[in-house]
């Protein structure tokens, strides 16, 4: 997957070969945010140019601009994967909270 980053926001990039042109979408939010261009060059700048559309709309609006992530993350996994997991952290040296974070972070740049 190809990725643009922005004052901490992410877009996926893909080629529209039909239009011959760049498309870009934000991931994380709620809100759609997409964006295109022809060259590279042209799709950096939309990409931060929406991202800054985004945010005086948000401040315009007097709302707390949403993030792609709090840095919170609440699960249920089947206590068998929880207990196999507070193995592995303990194993390791380490808290569930550091080694599952090790984990995911491994496991999203793979």
């Amino acid at each position: 997957m190809n990725t643009m980053n922005h004052k901490g926001y992410t877009a996926r990039i893909e080629f529209d070969e039909r239009d011959a042109i760049f498309v870009g979408r934000v991931l994380g939010l709620r809100q759609i945010i997409s964006f295109h261009g022809e060259t590279v060059t042209e799709l950096r700048k939309a990409f931060e140019g929406a991202i800054e559309d985004f945010l005086q709309d948000c401040k315009a609006l007097g709302i707390k601009p949403e993030k792609p992530a709090s840095g919170k993350l609440m699960l249920r996994v089947p206590p068998e994967v929880h207990g196999a997991a507070l193995v592995a952290a303990q194993a390791s040296g380490k808290s569930l909270n550091q080694w599952a974070s090790e984990v995911l972070q491994n496991a999203a740049h793979a």
